[in-house]
């Protein structure tokens, strides 16, 4: 899969203040995760872990276009969406770390979270389940003006959910979005080799209304997200989106990612979504090289603090099973 080159117009309407609050998210996101790796290596970190650097910018431009009654399913790779939806750091990675003051009280892990306080219904560690949960909350959210968001990556589009549901929300006209992180690998399998057609052209056969964005650019994303949830929300059925990303690390702990083709990695990272944001706050709203280094510089001091809590946190007491009768 190619990398794309095209240069989004910056939204109408956003200031140097959003846009720095935008490209903080997704720095934060990245160094968290530069730092559930750290710990993964040193054994902290217990079960396996997907990271998601690369696709900052879908997360982080989706989430600006959502508002907190919405509702939002994903993958296994959640650290970004739960950190884009608002959660604290410092819970999130107390759970990846099983201790007690995590988010769900250190028994969930990677892979399947729920934060129901900012609208996160749950990560899946099956493939195409964030697409069934999702379409649940959007049959529980018609005539309420909210959304439900499905995240999922590409491989997920082989799957009877992604069939299904689809085809169940276009039914009922419900109120969906669903949002394809296509990062050109499903596993360490590329996608146009198991994949028939277009993948947007899997939600038109539908009758869903489908566009491909460029998921490396936040500014794109966002004025794709802010287009696609107000047709949604305004009654007009389901919504489909194809984010072209890519993910600069293998699909999950124990891979090198050794399958990809010389230079392809190295030609996406020329893409990547904070070099993007960087370069756009700077040249479309004067944002300083000093100003974007002191971005970095606080999220080095929060994620410090955040370590230590999160280290000095306890284990949850083991429970006693309840007895089972027959």
């Amino acid at each position: 899969m190619a990398a794309p080159d095209a240069k989004a117009e910056t939204t109408a309407g956003a200031d140097a203040a959003l846009g720095v609050g935008l490209y903080r998210k997704m720095r934060l996101i990245r160094r968290f995760e530069d730092l559930v790796q750290a710990l993964f290596l040193r054994g902290e970190v217990y079960g396996t872990t997907h990271l998601y650097s690369g696709h900052e910018a879908v997360a982080v431009g989706f989430a600006s276009a959502l508002g907190d009654d919405d509702r939002v399913a994903c993958t296994y790779r959640g650290h970004g969406h739960l950190l884009a939806r608002g959660l604290e750091p410092e819970p999130l990675l107390a759970e990846l770390l099983g201790r007690v003051t995590g988010v769900n009280g250190g028994r969930a892990g990677s892979m399947n979270m729920i934060d129901l306080d900012h609208g996160l219904i749950g990560c899946f560690g099956i493939v195409g389940g964030s697409i069934a949960a999702a379409t649940g909350a959007a049959l529980a959210l018609r005539g309420t003006g909210s959304v439900a968001v499905a995240y999922f990556g590409d491989g997920a589009t082989n799957q009877a959910y992604f069939f299904e549901c689809l085809n169940f929300a276009k039914v009922l006209s419900l109120p969906a979005v669903f949002v394809c992180e296509n990062n050109g690998y499903g596993e360490y399998t590329p996608t146009d080799a198991v994949t028939a057609g277009t993948i947007t052209g899997r939600a038109e056969a539908m009758d869903i209304p489908a566009i491909t964005v460029d998921g490396m650019d936040v500014w794109a994303v966002r004025a794709a997200a802010l287009e696609t949830v107000e047709r949604v929300r305004a009654g007009d059925g389901p919504a489909f989106v194809e984010a072209r990303t890519y993910r600069f690390v293998g699909h999950s702990r124990s891979d090198p990612g050794a399958y990809r083709p010389a230079g392809e990695l190295e030609r996406w990272k020329e893409r990547d979504p904070l070099v993007v944001a960087e370069r756009r706050l700077r040249e479309d709203f004067d944002v300083t090289a000093e100003e974007l280094h002191a971005v970095g510089e606080d999220i080095e001091r929060e994620l410090g603090e955040v370590e230590q809590a999160a280290l000095a946190a306890p284990f949850p007491e083991p429970t006693e099973l309840p007895e089972f009768k027959e």
